[in-house]
Protein backbone atom coordinates (compact mmCIF):
# COMPACT_ATOMS: atom_id res chain seq x y z
CA UNK A 1 0.00 0.00 0.00
CA UNK A 2 1.20 3.31 0.31
CA UNK A 3 1.61 6.73 1.89
CA UNK A 4 -1.07 9.25 1.11
CA UNK A 5 0.90 12.69 0.32
CA UNK A 6 0.38 16.33 -1.46
CA UNK A 7 2.92 16.25 -4.22
CA UNK A 8 4.00 19.48 -2.40
CA UNK A 9 4.92 17.61 0.38
CA UNK A 10 9.12 18.60 1.40
CA UNK A 11 10.40 15.07 2.15
CA UNK A 12 9.00 13.44 -1.46
CA UNK A 13 12.44 12.77 -2.80
CA UNK A 14 13.42 10.93 0.49
CA UNK A 15 10.19 8.63 0.44
CA UNK A 16 11.24 7.97 -3.12
CA UNK A 17 14.68 7.36 -2.42
CA UNK A 18 13.94 5.14 0.32
CA UNK A 19 11.60 3.08 -1.97
CA UNK A 20 8.63 4.15 -0.01
CA UNK A 21 5.26 4.02 -1.78
CA UNK A 22 3.11 6.95 -2.03
CA UNK A 23 -0.06 8.53 -3.44
CA UNK A 24 -1.40 11.58 -3.82
CA UNK A 25 -4.88 12.31 -2.13
CA UNK A 26 -6.80 12.57 -5.44
CA UNK A 27 -5.94 8.84 -6.16
CA UNK A 28 -6.45 7.59 -2.86
CA UNK A 29 -10.00 8.96 -2.84
CA UNK A 30 -10.70 6.86 -6.11
CA UNK A 31 -9.26 3.81 -4.76
CA UNK A 32 -12.00 1.54 -2.89
CA UNK A 33 -10.02 1.12 -0.09
CA UNK A 34 -10.13 3.03 3.41
CA UNK A 35 -7.04 4.22 4.59
CA UNK A 36 -5.99 3.80 8.45
CA UNK A 37 -5.89 7.67 9.48
CA UNK A 38 -3.09 8.16 11.93
CA UNK A 39 -2.93 11.20 13.80
CA UNK A 40 1.12 12.61 14.34
CA UNK A 41 0.88 14.99 17.28
CA UNK A 42 4.31 16.28 16.39
CA UNK A 43 6.20 18.41 19.11
CA UNK A 44 9.62 17.60 18.59
CA UNK A 45 11.85 20.43 18.12
CA UNK A 46 12.78 21.39 14.32
CA UNK A 47 9.62 19.52 13.45
CA UNK A 48 9.83 19.78 10.14
CA UNK A 49 13.26 17.81 9.87
CA UNK A 50 11.93 15.79 12.07
CA UNK A 51 8.95 14.06 10.31
CA UNK A 52 10.39 11.77 7.25
CA UNK A 53 11.18 9.64 11.15
CA UNK A 54 8.13 8.91 11.45
CA UNK A 55 7.04 8.28 7.75
CA UNK A 56 9.78 6.00 7.05
CA UNK A 57 8.57 3.37 9.07
CA UNK A 58 4.65 3.99 8.80
CA UNK A 59 5.50 4.23 5.17
CA UNK A 60 6.54 0.72 4.90
CA UNK A 61 3.34 -1.03 6.42
CA UNK A 62 1.09 -2.93 3.73
CA UNK A 63 -1.22 -0.91 4.93
CA UNK A 64 -2.57 2.67 3.15
CA UNK A 65 -1.67 5.36 5.64
CA UNK A 66 -2.95 8.84 5.77
CA UNK A 67 -0.95 10.81 8.39
CA UNK A 68 -2.89 13.40 9.88
CA UNK A 69 -0.59 16.22 11.23
CA UNK A 70 -1.73 17.76 14.63
CA UNK A 71 -0.39 20.86 16.29
CA UNK A 72 -1.27 22.21 19.81
CA UNK A 73 -2.96 25.63 20.28
CA UNK A 74 -1.23 26.20 23.76
CA UNK A 75 2.27 25.35 22.01
CA UNK A 76 4.85 28.11 20.24
CA UNK A 77 6.64 25.94 17.72
CA UNK A 78 10.04 28.29 18.78
CA UNK A 79 12.09 25.89 16.41
CA UNK A 80 9.91 25.59 13.58
CA UNK A 81 9.06 26.68 9.87
CA UNK A 82 6.03 28.51 10.65
CA UNK A 83 5.17 28.73 7.50
CA UNK A 84 4.80 25.02 6.82
CA UNK A 85 3.07 24.54 10.35
CA UNK A 86 0.54 26.64 8.73
CA UNK A 87 0.45 24.87 5.79
CA UNK A 88 0.39 20.80 6.72
CA UNK A 89 -0.91 20.89 10.63
CA UNK A 90 -4.49 21.08 11.84
CA UNK A 91 -5.98 21.58 15.16
CA UNK A 92 -7.08 18.52 17.04
CA UNK A 93 -11.06 19.04 16.32
CA UNK A 94 -10.38 19.41 13.22
CA UNK A 95 -8.36 16.32 12.67
CA UNK A 96 -11.47 14.10 14.69
CA UNK A 97 -13.96 15.07 12.28
CA UNK A 98 -15.95 14.09 10.40
CA UNK A 99 -14.80 10.58 11.60
CA UNK A 100 -12.24 9.94 14.59
CA UNK A 101 -8.78 9.32 14.17
CA UNK A 102 -7.37 5.38 14.10
CA UNK A 103 -4.78 5.87 15.72
CA UNK A 104 -2.28 8.65 17.26
CA UNK A 105 1.55 9.24 17.95
CA UNK A 106 2.40 11.88 20.34
CA UNK A 107 6.24 12.83 19.86
CA UNK A 108 8.78 13.35 22.33
CA UNK A 109 9.39 17.34 23.47
CA UNK A 110 12.56 18.75 25.28
CA UNK A 111 10.77 19.35 28.42
CA UNK A 112 11.82 16.10 30.67
CA UNK A 113 13.13 18.66 33.46
CA UNK A 114 9.55 20.50 34.11
CA UNK A 115 7.42 19.35 35.98
CA UNK A 116 4.36 18.18 33.93
CA UNK A 117 2.03 20.77 34.94
CA UNK A 118 4.80 23.66 34.24
CA UNK A 119 4.89 23.04 30.55
CA UNK A 120 2.47 25.63 28.49
CA UNK A 121 0.59 22.49 27.10
CA UNK A 122 -0.04 20.74 29.75
CA UNK A 123 -4.06 20.74 29.93
CA UNK A 124 -4.42 20.85 26.74
CA UNK A 125 -2.49 17.57 25.95
CA UNK A 126 -4.25 15.91 28.97
CA UNK A 127 -7.91 16.71 27.57
CA UNK A 128 -5.94 15.18 23.93
CA UNK A 129 -4.87 11.74 25.34
CA UNK A 130 -8.05 11.72 27.22
CA UNK A 131 -10.50 11.78 24.30
CA UNK A 132 -7.89 9.54 22.55
CA UNK A 133 -8.52 7.05 24.82
CA UNK A 134 -12.47 6.87 24.32
CA UNK A 135 -12.03 7.24 20.51
CA UNK A 136 -8.90 6.29 19.42
CA UNK A 137 -7.66 2.43 18.68
CA UNK A 138 -4.37 2.93 20.24
CA UNK A 139 -2.25 6.23 21.54
CA UNK A 140 1.44 5.69 21.15
CA UNK A 141 3.18 7.81 23.27
CA UNK A 142 7.12 8.47 22.44
CA UNK A 143 10.21 9.37 24.84
CA UNK A 144 8.68 12.58 26.92
CA UNK A 145 4.95 11.63 25.48
CA UNK A 146 5.29 7.94 27.09
CA UNK A 147 6.47 9.82 30.05
CA UNK A 148 3.37 11.97 30.34
CA UNK A 149 1.07 8.78 30.18
CA UNK A 150 2.43 6.84 32.89
CA UNK A 151 2.33 10.02 34.92
CA UNK A 152 -1.51 10.25 33.95
CA UNK A 153 -1.44 6.56 35.10
CA UNK A 154 0.42 7.61 38.47
CA UNK A 155 3.87 7.13 38.10
CA UNK A 156 6.23 10.23 38.42
CA UNK A 157 9.52 10.41 36.62
CA UNK A 158 12.94 11.38 37.88
CA UNK A 159 15.46 13.54 36.87
CA UNK A 160 19.16 11.87 35.45
CA UNK A 161 22.36 13.61 36.61
CA UNK A 162 23.64 13.27 33.02
CA UNK A 163 21.84 12.61 29.95
CA UNK A 164 20.99 9.03 28.84
CA UNK A 165 22.03 9.35 25.17
CA UNK A 166 22.72 6.70 22.56
CA UNK A 167 22.13 3.00 21.37
CA UNK A 168 21.20 0.29 24.69
CA UNK A 169 20.32 -3.25 24.32
CA UNK A 170 16.86 -4.10 25.99
CA UNK A 171 14.81 -7.41 26.57
CA UNK A 172 11.45 -8.32 25.88
CA UNK A 173 9.75 -9.52 28.78
CA UNK A 174 6.70 -10.81 26.98
CA UNK A 175 7.68 -13.12 24.18
CA UNK A 176 4.02 -13.99 23.80
CA UNK A 177 2.68 -10.32 23.15
CA UNK A 178 1.26 -9.46 20.13
CA UNK A 179 3.39 -6.62 20.06
CA UNK A 180 6.57 -8.26 21.65
CA UNK A 181 6.15 -11.73 20.03
CA UNK A 182 7.80 -10.26 16.98
CA UNK A 183 10.51 -8.16 18.79
CA UNK A 184 14.18 -10.56 18.97
CA UNK A 185 14.65 -11.64 22.37
CA UNK A 186 17.69 -8.79 22.91
CA UNK A 187 17.07 -5.22 20.63
CA UNK A 188 18.77 -2.24 20.64
CA UNK A 189 17.19 1.40 20.65
CA UNK A 190 18.18 4.78 20.56
CA UNK A 191 17.71 7.03 24.00
CA UNK A 192 17.81 10.47 24.14
CA UNK A 193 16.24 11.73 27.75
CA UNK A 194 17.01 13.44 30.90
CA UNK A 195 14.93 11.46 32.99
CA UNK A 196 13.88 7.98 33.12
CA UNK A 197 10.94 5.82 35.60
CA UNK A 198 11.98 4.25 39.02
CA UNK A 199 11.90 0.42 38.68
CA UNK A 200 9.99 -0.39 41.83
CA UNK A 201 7.50 1.85 40.68
CA UNK A 202 6.43 0.50 37.84
CA UNK A 203 6.69 -2.43 39.29
CA UNK A 204 4.00 -1.56 41.73
CA UNK A 205 2.15 0.13 38.69
CA UNK A 206 2.17 -3.51 37.32
CA UNK A 207 1.06 -4.96 40.71
CA UNK A 208 -2.28 -2.39 41.09
CA UNK A 209 -3.48 -3.25 37.18
CA UNK A 210 -2.44 0.44 36.45
CA UNK A 211 0.37 -0.66 33.74
CA UNK A 212 1.99 -4.07 31.64
CA UNK A 213 5.49 -3.94 31.32
CA UNK A 214 7.10 -5.02 28.17
CA UNK A 215 10.56 -4.80 27.75
CA UNK A 216 13.62 -3.54 30.07
CA UNK A 217 17.42 -2.84 30.16
CA UNK A 218 19.63 -2.64 32.57
CA UNK A 219 20.67 0.84 32.20
CA UNK A 220 17.68 2.27 30.52
CA UNK A 221 15.10 0.61 32.88
CA UNK A 222 11.67 -0.12 31.59
CA UNK A 223 11.14 1.56 28.70
CA UNK A 224 7.95 -0.02 26.47
CA UNK A 225 4.75 -0.45 28.63
CA UNK A 226 1.27 -0.35 28.01
CA UNK A 227 -2.35 0.01 30.10
CA UNK A 228 -3.92 -3.19 30.54
CA UNK A 229 -6.53 -2.19 28.30
CA UNK A 230 -3.95 -1.89 24.85
CA UNK A 231 -5.50 1.45 24.83
CA UNK A 232 -2.08 3.12 25.26
CA UNK A 233 1.53 1.95 24.21
CA UNK A 234 4.61 3.96 25.28
CA UNK A 235 8.02 4.10 24.20
CA UNK A 236 10.51 6.24 26.16
CA UNK A 237 12.65 5.56 23.61
CA UNK A 238 13.11 6.95 20.35
CA UNK A 239 13.10 3.72 18.23
CA UNK A 240 11.71 6.15 14.85
CA UNK A 241 14.94 7.62 14.88
CA UNK A 242 17.28 7.47 11.80
CA UNK A 243 21.25 7.98 12.07
CA UNK A 244 21.10 11.57 11.16
CA UNK A 245 18.76 12.57 13.53
CA UNK A 246 20.80 11.11 16.00
CA UNK A 247 24.00 12.61 14.86
CA UNK A 248 22.35 16.31 14.99
CA UNK A 249 21.12 15.85 18.36
CA UNK A 250 24.84 14.76 18.83
CA UNK A 251 25.91 17.77 17.54
CA UNK A 252 23.63 20.13 19.06
CA UNK A 253 25.24 18.98 22.39
CA UNK A 254 28.34 19.03 21.76
CA UNK A 255 28.02 22.97 20.98
CA UNK A 256 25.88 23.34 24.43
CA UNK A 257 28.90 21.44 25.90
CA UNK A 258 26.94 19.35 28.12
CA UNK A 259 26.44 16.00 26.96
CA UNK A 260 28.92 13.15 26.06
CA UNK A 261 29.10 11.50 22.97
CA UNK A 262 26.29 8.45 22.04
CA UNK A 263 27.15 5.61 23.96
CA UNK A 264 27.44 2.44 21.98
CA UNK A 265 26.95 4.50 18.36
CA UNK A 266 30.24 4.51 15.83
CA UNK A 267 30.23 8.20 14.91
CA UNK A 268 32.23 7.08 11.72
CA UNK A 269 29.71 4.74 10.85
CA UNK A 270 25.89 5.02 9.46
CA UNK A 271 24.95 1.64 11.03
CA UNK A 272 21.13 1.30 12.04
CA UNK A 273 21.12 -1.45 14.96
CA UNK A 274 17.59 -1.02 15.98
CA UNK A 275 16.41 -0.82 12.41
CA UNK A 276 14.48 -4.26 12.96
CA UNK A 277 12.79 -3.23 15.93
CA UNK A 278 11.95 0.25 14.81
CA UNK A 279 10.16 -1.45 11.67
CA UNK A 280 8.38 -4.45 13.66
CA UNK A 281 7.19 -2.00 16.74
CA UNK A 282 5.14 0.16 14.15
CA UNK A 283 4.13 -2.53 11.76
CA UNK A 284 2.89 -4.52 14.65
CA UNK A 285 1.24 -1.50 16.03
CA UNK A 286 -0.49 -0.24 12.76
CA UNK A 287 -1.80 -4.03 12.56
CA UNK A 288 -3.35 -3.28 15.92
CA UNK A 289 -5.15 0.14 15.05
CA UNK A 290 -6.36 -1.82 12.10
CA UNK A 291 -7.81 -4.67 13.54
CA UNK A 292 -9.47 -2.85 16.56
CA UNK A 293 -11.04 -0.50 13.88
CA UNK A 294 -12.23 -3.40 11.74
CA UNK A 295 -14.00 -5.32 15.01
CA UNK A 296 -15.55 -1.99 15.75
CA UNK A 297 -16.66 -1.28 12.61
Amino acid sequence: MALILPRSYHKISSIEKNHISWIEPELAKRQDIRPLRIGILNIMPLGKQYEFNLLHPLGLSPLQIEPIWIRLKSHSYKTWDLEHLKNLYIYWEDAMSPTPLDGLIITGAPVEHLPFEEVNYWKELVSLIEESKLKCASTLGLCWAGFAMAYMAGVEKNIFNKKLFGVYPMRSLVPSHSLMGTQDDEFFCPQSRHAGLPDIEMEKAEKEGKLRLLAYGEKVGYTIFETPDQRQLMHLGHPEYNVDRLKSEMDRDKKRGDVPPPENFDLTKSNTSWRSHRNLLFQQWLWFCYQRVSLSV
